[in-house]
């Protein structure tokens, strides 16, 4: 990183003070090098620019480090046309009393008005969005912006806010590696102490204890000493509940019955597009050459640019061979990210390299079918943001476990997602096989803070009002676990981070936004009640127990027709979902009628509890503060050596 000279928070290079409603700016003269005085003039009906010492006062203040997007690891200090845009952009954004200040590190510095920390936090992402919404035109072409960005609060004491001052400004430069758009603060974020990692089995019983043994002490603590006698209402409650689940899932399914087709190709010539492949090569070696290949395999009638961006802690063989399919390959672009964390970074890094008109996103285990970018190129000129395919299992041949993950996929992607975006009006991208416009992509980025990344991109796209599709007919063949304990860290991990995203988002179903009502509810089921769910369905045996106790036996007199009508409605729906998943499912996994009654038999008896404890075990690992991201192995069939060729 350029070394910066230390910057004195008293004496300002320059700042500028304008009226709500934007300013514009002309930068005459300015020197990156000798970080001279940057001269500025503003119109006449705006303030003037001053410049001198400014007087430090108590409130918000955030940093805006500006970088042209390059796939380098090191970002060049911005120049005076970004410097310049950035002002023009940020005074739009401006109420009339604010500031804006061009550092000695030509960071873009924001004095706020408000001491509100949290709508200070809501209008400087306001802020992030309006600096990068378009490219900056320089004479000759377009320059995409990389910012990063980060806030802390001022006392007013000259002598700490200019030690926090240049911790802002520091944490702003550091967050330009990441290119995730994530408005950090300036005293860096303070790490919870874990307890360590806890014995899995453990929690497992723990949460076991919390949905039975615990309800159940509950309920015969209140007859016994207090008299109080409420299994009634909580198993009419209890009732009403799983019915309503059930009525959902089921309109879910006939939603996706209905299969809904792109427009036709658009008349002219296709645009460029480009795929991006994300892959942790230590765990991804046997399988990336081979995917790498797959994908230069499709024929699009564009232009195709794949782009592999990866990162590795040590120097691997297959490197060689990557860096020689990229020297005799023109369209294969290989970029190893240094500081990347995360799938999340790969991607963002690679945004710099883009020329495509949109992107498709691909694992590094993943073959897409062929015509996939044709068909994702007719959704994205109907003006669809981003299109999420159908992930269909490639190696279901291995294992059980690979075989029961096949037919479950296919309840997903063929049923769940599908019916989810036609009846609540949004869908969902899944990380892999999911295509965007370049421009919202951009715009949006990839958090490598959140476990599930791609969930946490779907919702913000939702609620900035990105339209989302999701397409069972846009099929990519992926790898599988095949053992039990790696379907059990793939799982976890997807369980955290799904709670992780709704902790975060979840109140987006309930405050005001532009989201109308069936978005509201969906994201409601999505967020909130998915993640409550295994906690609530799970009260219904404690209360079944209360009932032998306190009878002497299972007598729900009245109730009973009620309870095994209901029983037999909720675990008839599963059945029913999994017809609607065998007549909309992929044409290879339907072809092995013996993998759809063991998943059958297998869900009802087994998987369908063990999801719901891997979800309640996810919740409590999070709240102790175990949040390590656990790598999922692959198959078998991921060992299986590459050809080199691009012939068909």
């Amino acid at each position: 990183m350029p070394c910066h000279p230390s910057w004195d928070w008293a004496t300002p290079s320059a700042w500028v003070r304008v009226a709500g409603g934007g300013i514009a700016v002309t930068i005459t003269e300015f020197d990156v090098h000798t970080r001279d005085e940057l001269a500025l003039t503003v119109d006449e009906n705006h303030r003037i620019v001053r410049k001198g010492v400014h007087e430090p006062r108590a409130g918000i203040i955030a940093a805006f480090a500006l970088a042209e997007s390059t796939a380098e690891e090191n970002h060049e200090p911005p120049s005076p046309l970004l410097v310049k845009s950035g002002l023009e952009r940020l005074g739009t954004k401006l109420l009339p009393v604010e500031n804006v200040y061009v550092d000695r590190t030509n960071h873009l510095v924001v004095q706020m008005s408000t001491n509100n920390s949290f709508s200070a936090r809501r209008r400087m992402q306001s802020m992030i969005r309006a600096l990068v919404r378009s490219p900056v035109r320089s004479d000759s072409d377009f320059v995409h912006i990389d910012v990063g960005s980060s806030w802390t609060r001022l006392s007013g004491e000259i002598f700490t806010d200019a030690a926090r001052m240049r911790g802002v400004s520091d944490q702003a430069e550091q967050s330009l590696h990441y290119r995730d758009l994530v408005l950090r603060p300036g005293e860096g974020k303070k790490k919870r102490r874990s307890p360590g990692k806890a014995f899995v089995p453990l929690l497992a019983v723990l949460s076991m204890f919390m949905t039975f043994a615990l309800p159940l002490a509950i309920l015969i603590v209140a007859y016994d000493w207090f008299t109080i006698d409420v299994s009634g209402w909580l198993y009419l409650a209890l009732v009403g509940v799983l019915l309503g689940m059930s009525l959902t899932q089921l309109a879910e399914g006939f939603a996706s019955l209905k299969k809904t087709e792109p427009r036709p190709t658009p008349p002219g010539a296709a645009p460029p597009a480009t795929a991006i492949i994300a892959a942790y090569l230590p765990n991804e070696a046997s399988t990336i050459l081979e995917t790498v290949v797959a994908v230069l395999r499709q024929r699009y009638a564009g232009r195709l640019q794949v782009i592999l961006a990866y990162n590795s802690p040590i120097e691997l063989p297959i490197e060689d061979d990557l860096r020689a399919l990229a020297a005799t390959e023109p369209r294969f672009e290989l970029i190893r990210v240094a500081f990347s964390r995360s799938k999340a970074d790969n991607v963002n890094a690679a945004l710099a390299m883009v020329t495509g008109e949109f992107v498709g996103i691909f694992d590094a285990d993943h073959h897409p079918a062929q015509g996939s970018f044709d068909r994702a190129w007719r959704w994205i000129a109907d003006g669809v943001d981003v299109v999420q395919g159908h992930c269909v299992v490639r190696n279901g041949e291995e294992s059980g476990i690979a075989r029961i993950v096949a037919v479950e996929y296919e309840q997903i992607y063929a049923v769940s997602h599908p019916g989810r975006q036609r009846l609540h009006h949004f869908g969902i991208f899944g990380g892999a096989n999911g295509y965007w416009s370049t421009r919202v992509l951009r715009r949006t980025r990839l958090r490598s803070q959140f476990l599930t990344e791609d969930i946490d991109s779907s919702i913000r796209a939702v609620r900035s009002g990105y339209r989302i599709v999701n397409d069972p007919e846009l099929i990519s063949r992926e790898l599988a676990p095949v053992t039990f304990t790696a379907l059990w860290k793939q799982r976890m991990r997807w369980a955290q981070g799904w709670f992780e995203v709704s902790l975060r988002h979840g109140h987006s179903a309930v405050t005001p936004s532009s989201l109308g009502l069936r978005q509201r509810y969906g994201l409601w089921m999505l967020l909130g009640w998915r993640e409550l769910f295994p906690w609530v369905a799970s009260l219904m045996w404690p209360t079944l127990a209360f009932f032998i106790w306190r009878d002497g036996g299972l007598n729900l007199a009245n109730g009973a027709k009620v309870f095994w009508a209901t029983t037999a409605f909720t675990l008839g729906t599963g059945w029913i979902l999994l017809i609607f998943a065998y007549i909309v499912g992929a044409k290879e996994i339907k072809a092995h009628r013996g993998w759809w009654f063991s998943y059958a038999m297998f869900s009802i008896i087994i998987y369908a509890e063990l999801k719901n404890v891997i979800v309640r075990v996810a919740q409590i690992r999070h709240l102790l503060g175990q949040d390590e991201w656990v790598v999922t192995p692959r198959g078998k069939s991921a060992q299986t050596k590459a050809k080199t060729t691009l012939a068909a």
